[in-house]
C-alpha cells in the first residue's frame, strides 16, 4: 500500500483520539468538580436552577432552592459549582463588585439602536386576528341537539 492511501486514515484516526481525549478530560473536570462539593456552596443545575448544598452524598446531593424548601438531586445533574460572590450577585441580586466606571449592559436592545429619540408610544388599538370574541362566538353557535330531538322543523 501507499503512504498516500494511508494518510486519511491516519488522519481521521488521530483526529478521533484528539475527540475522546479532551471530552474525556472535561467528562473528569466535572466529576472531580462535583466530589469537591461542600455544604454551603451555591450550584447551578444543569435545569438552570440556583440552589445551595445542604448534605452531599455518593450518588445525591440535598440542595435548598428556597428558604425551608429542600430537593434530592443526583449529583450528574450539577452543571456548576458558583463562587460565593457569583451566587450571591444572580440569587440575590447584589452587585458590589460592580464598579461606578464598568458599563452596564442593559437588558433590552435600546441601546443598539442609532436614533437618541424616545421608542414610539405604543398604539393600544386592537388587531383583527380574525377571531371572535367569546360573546360574538356564543351568540353564532346553535344550541346542541339530543338525540330525542330531530333536525325537521
Amino acid at each position: 500500500m501507499n503512504i498516500v492511501t494511508l494518510l486519511p486514515f491516519i488522519v481521521l484516526i488521530g483526529a478521533m483520539f484528539l475527540m475522546t481525549r479532551s471530552a474525556k478530560k472535561k467528562q473528569q473536570a466535572a466529576a472531580q468538580m462535583r466530589n469537591e462539593m461542600q455544604p454551603g456552596t451555591g450550584i447551578r443545575t444543569i435545569g438552570g436552577m440556583y440552589a445551595t448544598v445542604k448534605e452531599v452524598h455518593d450518588d445525591a446531593v440535598l440542595l435548598e432552592v428556597a428558604p425551608g424548601v429542600h430537593a434530592v438531586y443526583a449529583k450528574n445533574s450539577i452543571g456548576a459549582v458558583l463562587a460565593d460572590d457569583e451566587y450571591n450577585r444572580i440569587v440575590h441580586g447584589t452587585e458590589d463588585d460592580l464598579k461606578e466606571d464598568t458599563p452596564v449592559v442593559p437588558d433590552d436592545a435600546s441601546s443598539l439602536t442609532e436614533t437618541d429619540e424616545p421608542a414610539a408610544a405604543s398604539d393600544d388599538s386592537r388587531i383583527d386576528l380574525g377571531k371572535k370574541d367569546a360573546a360574538a362566538e356564543a351568540d353564532d353557535v346553535e344550541p346542541k341537539k339530543t338525540d330525542g330531538e330531530s333536525d325537521a322543523k
